[in-house]
């Protein structure tokens, strides 16, 4: 299989597909259960699970699928350590909050690292996309595809920190204690690496639990965009290990000259 822009068009027009039916969902009233976990799961969060693996099993019959909604289906990458990482409804919070800033997330992963990701905004109708070799873009209402970079800090000047509407602690404000003067971009769901990656935001330290799925398509957009998604320890986020579902702590950065691992020691 190659990763190219037929690929890329196709997992886009995926993603439009089950956007499409959340926000069926979304303009009515809609009910809420617990996953065993105690996490929210949706009417909008079962349907968008449906339609992406019936088409990414017609895409690329085979190809296993691993989604937060049908964990089970999931035996493993393939012969050639590659599979589907899907979020169907990424930002289950938002979508109850009603606040528009919830995503659909597909990632083709290769030999643990995304080398596609698609990242859909229905409400916003923003899309984000990249693949290797390709670059990162993004999309507004339903408009062309632009190009996207991350920007730039300037030294002296305020850190431009996104962070979550629905996450934070006391590990987060040591850091920005650490860090200095900045300013504080609230965001939901993988939108957050997003901002990093069009230069609308210098960084996200996400120093809290997230599954495999909530980062992997927005991490290959933030990396081909020129940023980087790195654990603690300085090393790339990796998606090779699938026995355990949950990341370890990470940041997603632009460009700087930050030694990023001295701010956690």
């Amino acid at each position: 299989m190659v990763v190219n822009d037929e690929l890329l068009n196709a997992v886009e027009s995926i993603a439009r597909k089950a956007g499409h039916v959340i926000l069926e969902i979304y303009d009515q009233e809609f009910s809420v259960r617990e996953k065993e976990d105690k996490s929210p799961l949706t009417e909008a969060d079962a349907s968008a699970q449906a339609i992406i693996s019936k088409e990414l099993s017609s895409l690329t019959p085979g190809l296993p699928i691993l989604s937060e909604e049908a964990i089970g289906d999931f035996s493993g990458p393939d012969v050639n350590s590659r599979y589907w990482l899907v979020d169907p409804l990424d930002g289950t919070k938002e979508f109850i909050k009603r606040n528009g800033e919830f995503t659909v997330n597909i990632a083709l992963i290769e030999s643990g690292r995304p080398v596609l990701g698609v990242v859909y905004a229905p409400v916003l109708d923003i899309m984000y996309l990249a693949a290797s070799a390709l670059g990162a873009f993004k999309s507004s209402k339903s408009g062309p595809r632009t190009q996207i970079r991350v920007s730039r800090h300037t030294a002296g000047t305020p850190w431009r920190v996104v962070g979550s509407r629905s996450h934070s602690g006391d590990s987060l404000l040591t850091f920005l204690q650490r860090l200095g003067p900045h300013e504080l971009v609230p965001m939901g769901s993988s939108l957050k690496l997003c901002l990093v990656a069009e230069g609308r935001a210098d960084l996200y330290p996400r120093l809290g639990p997230t599954s495999l799925w909530d980062t992997a398509a927005a991490q290959c957009i933030v990396v081909e965009s020129g940023g980087g998604v790195i654990q603690l320890t300085g090393e790339p986020l990796s998606y090779s290990d699938t026995s355990t579902l949950l990341n370890p702590f990470f940041l997603v950065h632009g460009n700087s000259d930050m030694d990023w691992r001295s701010c956690f020691k």
